[in-house]
């Protein structure tokens, strides 16, 4: 392997690892970045380890992450019993609490906001104590979801270079 090679393949693993920190800290894109160090590494070289049927592949579990983390929280909250009104308070608890407090804030602002909004509504605080048990477990939820995948394709990446 020649150095510029090299030099490449750290980059595309470094990428890779900053889309494995970024499924923990959200601010940070996770699958994406990892398609991205897939994609540098593959056009640097030309395609021939990672051919364009491995990056389809790799870009529709990106996608499908994406959604999946998406609908993971609001399906939590809803399975929970949360109301259109908790799983909006449960996504603005999760902005608000990334931006203020970032990874515990994210977590932490999910299940206030699902609880705040449905006690807002005026629904028990055993109902509203559960909106947002359902939103936290959504997330968490997504983010396995994420790990497992990244790790796939970091896995599969590994593999066909070596």
């Amino acid at each position: 392997m020649d150095p510029w090679t090299v030099i490449i393949l750290i980059v595309s693993l470094v990428l890779m690892v900053a889309g494995i920190v970024g499924i923990i800290v959200p601010i940070i894109p996770s699958t994406p970045l990892i398609w991205c160090g897939a994609f540098l590494y593959a056009v640097y070289t030309g395609f021939e380890e990672i051919t364009w049927t491995i990056l389809i592949i790799f870009g529709a579990l990106t996608i499908f992450t994406l959604v999946v983390d998406f609908f993971a929280n609001i399906y939590g909250a809803k399975k929970f019993g949360a109301g259109k009104w908790g799983i909006a308070g449960s996504t603005i608890g999760m902005i608000a609490g990334t931006i203020t407090a970032g990874v515990i804030g994210l977590i932490v602002g999910s299940f206030l906001g699902a609880v705040l909004f449905e006690l807002m509504l005026g629904k028990s605080l055993k109902t509203s104590f559960n909106a947002g048990l359902g939103a936290f477990l959504g997330f968490l939820g997504g983010s396995f979801a994420k790990l497992v995948i990244g790790f796939i394709m970091i896995g599969v990446f590994v593999w066909k270079i070596i």
